[in-house]
């Protein structure tokens, strides 16, 4: 949660975030402040070396 401006007024809101967590559990890759518009493709790149790997 963090504080964002609504209309003028302070409000609580969701971040948007995105964490690639591996298949021994540990956290590789995390993604704050997402924008929707070209996140998949960011995601995509990271997954891509991975690919071989998952099962």
């Amino acid at each position: 949660m963090k504080e964002k401006n609504m209309y003028g007024k302070t409000v609580m809101g969701i971040e948007r975030s995105t964490f690639i967590i591996n298949e021994q559990g540990v956290l590789t890759h995390e993604f704050r402040k997402v924008k929707v518009s070209d996140h998949l493709e960011q995601v995509l790149e990271v997954l891509k070396p991975m690919d071989n790997v998952i099962h």
